[in-house]
């Protein structure tokens, strides 16, 4: 199994007028793969935030394996 970093990113309107992109959360998850750590992350995400889907707060996903296991 790896270790993958998830994070759940938004779009957001700057006070600047200018679109930006922020990190909703970021989790770890230990999986076979990244579709498998993606899904994972979904359910976990969910959860933590009380919601039915993920894409409510989030516009996309970024997956990367771990740099190192924390």
């Amino acid at each position: 199994m790896s270790r993958f970093v998830v994070r759940f990113m938004k779009n957001v309107l700057g006070d600047n007028g200018r679109e930006t992109e922020i990190c909703q959360s970021s989790l770890e998850v230990d999986a076979s793969n990244e579709g498998q750590a993606t899904e994972l992350a979904k359910r976990k995400f969910c959860e933590t935030e009380a919601l039915c889907d993920w894409s409510l707060h989030a516009d996309r996903i970024h997956v990367r394996e771990a740099d190192f296991p924390s």
